[in-house]
């Protein structure tokens, strides 16, 4: 399938970098009338701070827009205390949290901040146990049970329960990832660099094939895309490298033709000037065109 033909998102992919005006930023976002901003999660990385306590504070200097971990590590943190944190984030800030997780990568910095270091198969097995948890513990029930390799819960008490229906995304490429996006999660959140363009309906394939077989419909789960890129004046010079109009074209493309539909802005250069240009001239420009696409 091309296109889910679900509404459009637009969002911000905020480096947390402890020198630059972080807060100022989100805040430009936030007016700018984007509807997430992301933040990379990496403690072990020393100049980025501390991807929670930042979104948390960037909940609170906000109005309107949602927050998320683009994707939270699952090796540092535990899936019941993440739970926890994303469940009173959301709280909190009335309803305008969601969670981003992947399974871990940069293993040897990890395993230097006291992660432990899993292989391909751990790392899957642990995130799809860590889905479970999760879900266990944004129910608000009582006597939680949980027995897996890598993560348990005995009589646990889950709450507060999430102000919304928090959704819970995953940062996958592989196989067994893709298929428990499919089976379990509310959304895939890949990043092109490694998800170009013309893997994504191999790995949407993955993803609708568990999906149907969990006997869920493909198109509630969402897609969205970490794009990498910067707006220019000038000539294109590759995908999302150039003006305006080339971003309209190829990000009404993503929509229609390879079935993303929601973008998340990292781009390079000025940041509040990236985000100003991508709120004003693509943002509005691309929802119409989508519109206009669907309809025809």
């Amino acid at each position: 399938m091309s296109d889910y033909g679900r509404p459009l998102e637009f969002g911000y992919f905020l480096v947390p970098n402890a020198d630059d005006p972080l807060l100022a930023t989100a805040r430009a976002a936030d007016r700018a009338g984007l509807d997430l901003i992301g933040v990379q999660d990496h403690p072990y990385q020393r100049r980025y701070v501390d991807t929670w306590t930042l979104l948390s504070t960037i909940a609170a200097v906000t109005e309107r827009v949602r927050v998320f971990p683009d994707v939270a590590s699952l090796p540092l943190r535990p899936p019941a205390v993440l739970a926890k944190a994303a469940a009173s984030l959301d709280v909190l800030s009335g309803g305008r949290a969601e969670l981003g997780l992947g399974a871990g990568g940069f293993w040897d910095a990890i395993e230097a901040f006291g992660g432990p270091r899993r292989t391909p198969r751990e790392a899957a097995d642990a995130l799809e146990e860590a889905v479970t948890v999760i879900r266990k513990v944004w129910s608000g029930e009582r006597n939680l049970r949980f027995e897996g390799d890598h993560y348990r819960l005995k009589g646990a008490k889950a709450g507060p329960v999430p102000a919304h229906r928090m959704e819970l995304w995953l940062g996958v490429g592989g196989p067994r990832g893709l298929a428990l996006t499919g089976r379990a999660a509310d959304g895939w959140l890949p990043s092109s660099p490694w998800a170009t363009p013309e893997r994504l309906p191999e790995m949407h394939a993955r993803i609708d094939e568990a999906a149907t077989s969990a006997g869920r419909d493909p198109a509630d789960v969402r897609r969205l895309y970490n794009i990498s890129g910067t707006i220019t004046g000038g000539v294109s010079e590759g995908f999302l490298r150039g003006p305006a109009s080339q971003w309209i074209d190829e990000l009404t493309d993503l929509a229609v033709g390879s079935g993303m539909d929601t973008f998340i802005l990292w781009a390079e250069g000025d940041q509040e000037t990236q985000i100003k240009r991508f709120a004003e001239e693509i943002v509005p420009a691309v929802r119409t065109q989508v519109t206009q696409e669907r309809a025809a």
